[in-house]
């Protein structure tokens, strides 16, 4: 080797025992694999990028991507790279591997991968693998033990941090060549089955299994059969290898059918901006010649009974396909018994994990609208407009928009500016209709995202000019206004020249923090110093109800 080629590689060296002895010298590797048995060690491997100047070591859980870094030219030749610097660097980890064997910082398996810039281009490569026969022995002890006194055996609640790792240890093919189908989706179900009792903590299970499925689909079963471009902000771009078929595919529990079950738990359990990736996995394995996904994107998954997805009747017929997160409701005779079949049905549901984010096909004479303006005229507006115009109706759409209000959930025919949380439509038609929903408005308003949805201004509008500022609007007023964006303006302040609305207001906004008091008011008077003028043109009392209101946004 030149020069340069031995400060390189010095360069490398020194990176990788800088990572080492800073791992060597951390206080918490004892506690951290004592948190649970199925943790054998803390690191599964390193990824060294070489970039002369700039070369750096990661664990491969943590690796930062410094695509674009400038750096100086690589003095290796893609050659050198694969037949000489590979051989030194895995001759440098594996003596440091040596002392760290039966360390709890090193995992049952450790990798070295590396990114290496070369004269020829990047070139990325394993350096070195290293499977511990004795700490994987001991893994898999572990493994089957807590299987069978936790899971099969146990009747009680399990930690989320056990399913993290076990869903990952079941899913790894060093550990367990080709899963078992049918008991891997068993082991899922049960760990859901026994806590389902904690709404939060089966949530944390929930998204433990998908993250390990979709890893596991990614990394080990599509690469079988695609070539793809990862994306971080996309869907990834898969190609399939030629002359590639699934094997033994008309039997049941192949590893096709564990990519399905993961499709089924992303499209029910995920956030609507992950949806798409449960689509995706239901296309891929239908390219591959499944007749189970092609089915389930035609039908939707097989996750409710035909009775769930399908009712007739002669008022009304329904059908839902939790695939593509669409109920299709025709409306053979327009009266309120065909709208409360089709909300109960809806309803029903979204008890049973049918998507919150769903749209609405509608086949229907009728063609009411919320008079609120900037709301998209699709289906599922629609819909619910026809169902408020029977008020006999309304205590059952309270019902649906309880069930189907939850934070970050949109309904699908809705996007961008103009997107709205489901349950939007009857929380909107109810709130302008009677008091009695008022409770119902600020519950609503409560879990409004107000970074990605922008309706809820024109509704404060709409709302303010239908109910005004008294002892029972005011809550829900201020409750709208907690969500309001700087565009909205009420022309209120007429009214709240009356004293008495006015102390109303002042009651409510002084329980907000500073910030939130200063948002509530902005759309009333503009910013601080015009109230802060009125204040000081004011005869008493109204000058003391405006000087708390002021006090109430810490600018008095």
């Amino acid at each position: 080797m030149n020069t340069l080629q031995e400060e390189a590689l010095e360069e490398m060296k020194t990176a990788i025992h800088e990572w080492f002895d800073e791992q060597e010298n951390r206080k918490d590797v004892e506690g951290a694999v004592k948190r649970t048995t199925l943790q054998m060690g803390i690191f599964n491997g390193v990824m060294l990028d070489f970039r002369p100047g700039r070369t750096r070591v990661d664990s491969l859980n943590f690796g930062r991507n410094a695509a674009g870094s400038k750096s100086k030219a690589s003095p290796f030749t893609r050659e050198q790279v694969l037949h000489e610097v590979q051989l030194l660097l895995a001759e440098i980890v594996k003596e440091k591997l040596d002392k760290l064997e039966t360390s709890p910082l090193i995992d049952y398996r450790f990798t070295l991968q590396g990114t290496f810039a070369t004269t020829d281009g990047p070139v990325k490569l394993t350096v070195l693998e290293i499977v511990y026969e004795e700490k994987k022995r001991q893994l898999l002890e572990r493994i089957q033990s807590y299987i069978e006194k936790k899971l099969e055996k146990g009747s009680y609640p399990t930690k989320p941090l056990e399913t993290f790792f076990l869903t990952r240890h079941l899913l790894d093919p060093y550990l367990f060549h080709e899963p078992e189908v049918a008991r891997m989706t068993a082991l899922f179900d049960r760990i859901q089955e026994l806590n389902k009792e904690r709404t939060q903590v089966l949530a944390d299970h929930r998204r433990y299994i998908i993250q390990a499925l979709t890893g596991w689909a990614e990394n080990v079963f599509l690469r079988r059969y695609y070539d793809f471009t990862r994306s971080e902000y996309r869907i990834n771009d898969y190609k399939i290898k030629p002359d590639t078929a699934l094997e033994n595919k008309d039997e049941p529990n192949q590893p096709v059918d564990l990519l399905l079950y993961g499709a089924v738990m992303i499209l029910r359990y995920e956030p609507n901006y992950s949806k798409f990736k449960g689509q995706t996995f239901l296309e891929l394995a239908t390219q591959l010649g499944s007749d189970k996904a092609g089915r389930m994107l035609k039908e939707g998954s097989d996750s409710f009974s035909q009775e769930d997805v399908h009712m007739r009747h002669e008022l009304a017929e329904c059908k839902a396909n939790d695939v593509f997160s669409l109920i299709t409701v025709v409306i053979c005779k327009e009266e309120a018994g065909a709208y409360e079949r089709a909300i109960s049905f809806i309803l029903s549901l979204l008890r049973k994990g049918f998507p919150k984010s769903y749209k609405i096909k509608l086949k229907s004479s009728a063609r009411e609208v919320l008079p609120v303006k900037g709301l998209v005229r699709s289906d599922t507006h629609r819909f619910f407009a026809n169902a408020l115009a029977y008020s006999e109706l309304h205590p059952l759409l309270e019902e649906y928009a309880r069930e189907a209000m939850e934070e970050f959930e949109w309904y699908e025919d809705t996007e961008g500016e103009k997107s709205v949380m489901p349950g939007s439509y009857a929380v909107f038609g109810l709130g302008l209709s009677a008091e009695r929903y008022f409770p119902l408005v600020e519950a609503y308003m409560a879990l409004v995202d107000d970074e990605h949805q922008l309706v809820q201004d024109k509704y404060t509008a709409v709302f303010a000019e239908t109910h005004g500022v008294t002892e029972r609007s005011t809550p829900a007023l201020v409750a709208c206004l907690r969500r309001s964006r700087g565009s909205l303006k009420l022309k209120i302040q007429l009214e709240l020249e009356s004293e008495d609305k006015l102390s109303l207001l002042v009651q409510h906004v002084e329980a907000l923090t500073d910030y939130e008091a200063e948002r509530v008011l902005y759309p009333i008077w503009g910013k601080s110093e015009k109230l802060a003028a009125l204040a000081r043109k004011a005869q008493e009392p109204r000058k003391e109800l405006l000087l708390r209101l002021l006090k109430a946004t810490g600018k008095a």
